[in-house]
């Protein structure tokens, strides 16, 4: 409960829907664990209320947001400040207010090499990565693999225009790593997953809303690979399943949601969050059957 010596400050997540955000939860119980007085709220927007929403976050007793489908890009000329590696994503899923002036942020990218580092024990430094998809994730991803020096990046999506700007924008921030992208077939897959040491899925294929299959040919799946899932529920996508009956190393997108909302928080509050409970809040929520969005 709020003290009575403290104004109750809040947090909030914007995206349209957002029945099934779990940012909620997460966010909620870390709050409650470092005992501060802040509510997280969902903040249901669509676009034609972003503006509006946005400039809500400078109030006084407003600490920020996170930003999800389908705003991240939308919001980001509405910042008045962000930092380099936001403005290469192109996105922003962090939002501080620091006295009434907004900053933003794109903490998908540390999220991402947290959950590699932590969770798998990979160095992406010199590696061969194979990307399904050229959306929001996969340029969060891309980024932080550039960041992290892998020694050569292929984005494979069904519209080739999608992966060929992706690759084009993020180019001039390749510096010595190979960047290309293919189109989506049988023969893009089988010409790169022979030499492959890390595959990221960033599509929603596998995901519990969609069809039940997997989202990389899965007779192409080595046991030298790690196979890192973006999604997150199920926690076993039928791509995770056949690259587990292949031997291959498998993360799921749990972790690196945690992580990245690990990040919000500490950058709304200035202490360490508390990453086990959030962990655990997650857990919950999807055996509750609460959530299956962000």
């Amino acid at each position: 409960m709020p003290s009575s010596h403290a104004m109750l400050r809040f947090l909030g997540v914007i995206g349209y829907p957002l029945a099934r955000s779990l940012s909620p939860a997460i966010q909620q119980a870390a709050l409650d664990h470092a005992r501060l007085d802040i509510e997280y709220q969902a903040w249901p927007t669509p676009p034609e209320g972003l503006q509006t929403r946005v400039s809500g976050l400078r109030g006084e007793s407003v600490l920020g947001a996170n930003v999800t489908i389908p705003h991240k890009e939308a919001v980001l000329p509405m910042m008045d400040e962000v930092d380099a590696i936001t403005a290469r994503v192109g996105a922003v899923n962090t939002i501080v207010n620091r006295a009434r002036r907004l900053h933003g942020y794109n903490t998908d990218v540390g999220g991402f090499v947290r959950a590699l580092a932590e969770d798998a024990q990979f160095k992406p430094g010199g590696r061969r990565v194979v990307i399904a998809g050229a959306g929001g994730a996969a340029r969060a991803v891309v980024v932080a693999l550039l960041e992290a020096k892998a020694g050569a990046i292929t984005v494979i999506n069904r519209t080739l225009s999608r992966a060929n700007r992706l690759v084009e924008d993020l180019r001039p921030f390749a510096r010595g790593s190979e960047l290309r992208a293919l189109p989506e077939m049988y023969a893009s897959w089988a010409a790169v997953m022979g030499s492959c040491h890390l595959l990221v899925n960033c599509t929603s294929v596998g995901a519990a809303d969609f069809e039940e299959k997997s989202a990389v040919p899965a007779d192409l799946i080595r046991s030298s690979m790690l196979v890192y899932d973006l999604v997150y529920h199920p926690a076993e996508t039928a791509l995770m399943k056949a690259a587990r009956e292949r031997g291959a190393g498998v993360i799921g997108g749990l972790a690196m949601l945690v992580y990245q909302g690990a990040a919000s928080f500490e950058l709304w509050t200035g202490q360490q969050a508390p990453v086990d409970v959030m962990f655990g809040a997650a857990r919950e929520a999807l055996e509750a059957g609460v959530a299956r969005g962000r």
